[in-house]
């Protein structure tokens, strides 16, 4: 694989891969250090993974959670670790749930480009960070009704610019989250 092939799979995916492993790891610094991980054992072994955008993904998927769990284990906290979080490991079906996630994460931050700026912070800390509408409004300094407005704005702003399956998706991923 050439050169500017590499800095395009890199580019393409790069904030992806990192949403990904923060899923796994719940720590921002960790997960992109494992994601580098994932991308030097991927340029390292190029020659003997299928030469197609599709398995390069499925390769670097695979490398991260590999990597992620095994960081995880070898922690010198790992007790109180699983002790907080009580970790296992996942079901294929929420290694899939979670890649889903960072791909809909993906259109999603390509999607906030066109919402004004304070309906994108709003959108982020009710959406994506999971604060409830009273949290935001106090840390924002605004009322509950606006920080609604502004939640509802985003939202119509996604269904007119996203994808109408990403849209279903964000819906569905995002059900635990206080909408309204």
């Amino acid at each position: 694989m050439s050169e500017i092939s590499k800095e395009y799979i890199f580019r393409k995916y790069y904030k992806q891969f990192c949403h990904y492993a923060w899923q796994i790891t719940k720590d921002a610094i960790l997960a992109e250090d494992i994601v580098q991980d994932a991308f030097v054992s991927y340029f390292d072994q190029e020659e003997k993974i299928y030469d197609q955008e599709t398995a390069i993904k499925n390769f670097l998927y695979t490398a991260i959670r590999f990597t992620a769990l095994k960081k995880i284990r070898n922690e010198q906290t790992v007790e109180r670790y699983w002790l907080k979080n009580k970790f296992e490991e996942a079901s294929d079906t929420q290694i899939e749930v979670d890649i889903i996630r960072s791909e809909v994460i993906t259109h999603i931050f390509e999607t906030m480009k066109y919402m004004p700026n304070s309906c994108k912070e709003i959108f982020r800390l009710g959406y994506l960070e999971g604060f409830t509408n009273l949290e935001i409004a106090e840390m924002e300094n605004i009322s509950v009704n606006t920080v609604k407005t502004q939640k509802q704005r985003a939202l119509k702003i996604l269904k007119t610019k996203l994808n109408p399956e990403f849209f279903m998706l964000f819906l569905l991923l995002f059900q635990d989250v206080d909408y309204f």
